[in-house]
């Protein structure tokens, strides 16, 4: 139904224009609705042994009533621009349950626990919001100078050299970027703002409201490998694409999670060629990381110059794969990377011919090796804010569900 409404949308109204319709909501609530699906299968149709840690804890064991389920898919916080919350933590959230520190020792022992209730958002709240209007006006001014659609004007690409085109390539994919920032940065406010994101305390007893964030700014920026970029940007979106995809893929997860996250996003062929690029780039990024990068992290003289290299090959090839999601359309897409000989989608090729992927190796370590660029460290991340607070149903208590949360977190 998802895919009805945006080819209606592009192909009937509005083909090539940005625009706030009922798209955008279908959208999260095609990412709910699927998520709960198979949240209620593993806590309800499989058996406990065959799930993995993540499964495991966000498994949902008692069918939810329609006010349930109404409310986690159409609730106000979210039903715009998401972003995406995990049915537990939201049922946790809207039944007012309290929150509970968690804190392990190095050793594995928990500390004592204490409960902390209302802890206050407005901080937080205010932060974000500076961020919104810092996003948006430097949308409104230096975005407007930047445009993506110069790339391929043709003046441009027969008078420019190529470090003036790679430097402006680099300059009009980022300046694309802040009006994701304000947007998804407004709908984590919004819902801290109604008292959700609250991920926990730390060891200093400041709050955190991250739990549902969905970009961490100053990480992408930075990023010096594709899989810190993927990390950090719509984190719960691939999230998502993990839990429904990859995990229960049987071949080429990589490839289809990928294509479901393009089928996701809409209809334009853009969006298809961007994806299918971004596979190229991650195999290739991976092939890389695992058979050169320990040369180079011994010294921290050589470490920093390996990082200041692969920062700026990171950000060249996160513009060049991300061209097509600009422009939408098959033309300009294809001038685009014409005018650039497909360098680096031969250079991914040549990569993956030289440096293959690692074997995966035997046991839990297999299943670790082939996990996708976002996996380990956001799955991780999940499974440490989860483990901040219970979020248990009826049919389990809380003791037993922190201790499966802290015993995922150590495995």
């Amino acid at each position: 139904y998802l895919t009805v409404c945006q080819i209606t949308r592009v192909y009937i109204f509005d083909y090539g224009q940005y625009s706030a319709d009922f798209s955008g909501p279908m959208m999260i609530i095609t990412q709910k609705i699927t998520s709960l699906a198979f949240e209620i299968h593993d806590g309800m149709f499989r058996k406990n042994e065959d799930l993995t840690p993540s499964q495991r804890c966000l498994a949902v064991r008692r069918m939810p009533s329609l006010l349930e389920y109404l409310s986690y898919n159409c609730n106000f916080m979210g039903i715009l621009a998401g972003p995406l919350c995990s049915y537990k933590d939201y049922i946790t959230f809207i039944e007012g349950r309290s929150y509970q520190l968690q804190q392990s020792e190095a050793n594995g022992k928990e500390d004592t626990k204490y409960e902390q209730t209302d802890p206050s958002p407005n901080i937080a709240v205010a932060q974000k919001l500076l961020i919104c209007g810092l996003s948006l006006l430097f949308h409104m001014t230096i975005t407007k100078t930047l445009p993506v659609e110069y790339n391929i004007d043709e003046n441009f690409r027969a008078t420019a050299s190529w470090p003036v085109r790679v430097f402006y390539l680099y300059l009009s994919l980022m300046a694309a970027r802040p009006k994701y920032y304000f947007a998804w940065t407004l709908a984590d406010a919004i819902n801290n703002a109604a008292g959700f994101g609250f991920r926990g305390y730390d060891k200093n007893g400041v709050t955190r409201w991250d739990l549902i964030s969905n970009l961490r700014i100053q990480q992408i920026e930075s990023s010096t490998s594709f899989k810190m970029f993927l990390d950090n940007w719509n984190i719960q979106t691939a999230l998502w694409l993990k839990r429904v995809c990859y995990e229960r893929a049987t071949f080429s997860p990589t490839i289809q999670t990928f294509i479901l996250s393009a089928i996701w996003h809409g209809v334009y062929p853009g969006y298809y060629l961007t994806f299918l690029t971004g596979v190229l780039m991650t195999l290739a990024a991976r092939a890389i990381r695992n058979n050169i990068r320990h040369y180079f992290v011994e010294s921290p003289a050589v470490k920093l110059c390996y990082d200041i290299i692969t920062w700026m090959t990171t950000q060249v090839a996160i513009s060049y794969t991300v061209v097509p999601f600009v422009l939408l359309s098959v033309k300009p897409s294809f001038t685009f990377y014409s005018s650039c000989y497909f360098c680096l989608h031969i250079a991914s090729i040549l990569v993956l011919l030289v440096f293959p992927l690692k074997r995966t190796q035997k046991g839990n370590k297999k299943h670790e090796s082939i996990q996708p660029v976002w996996s380990k460290k956001l799955e991780e991340e999940n499974l440490l804010q989860k483990n901040n607070y219970s979020t248990t149903n009826n049919s389990f208590s809380q003791k037993e569900e922190i201790t499966c949360r802290y015993q995922a977190l150590k495995q």
